[in-house]
């Protein structure tokens, strides 16, 4: 007997940081949509409130300038 495969054809992409561009641990297919989602970067550590919506990715706000000293 033969397994019916449900493998629909999405396409995914990984989500990048609006900040410094390289890649998050996030992945998300074309059909998906966020709305205000931390997006957390393990490059420059910085948290990002994005939207993303038909894999475009929107910033809705950037993180506070960190306190030097």
């Amino acid at each position: 007997m033969k397994a019916l495969s449900t493998n629909v054809a999405t396409r995914t992409e990984w989500l990048l940081c609006p900040l410094c561009s390289s890649k998050t641990r996030d992945r998300v297919r074309e059909d998906t949509i966020l709305i205000n989602y931390p997006l957390y970067c393990p490059k420059c550590k910085r948290e990002t409130l994005v939207e993303v919506k038909n894999l475009q990715t929107k910033i809705i706000k950037e993180p506070d300038a960190y306190a030097q000293g």
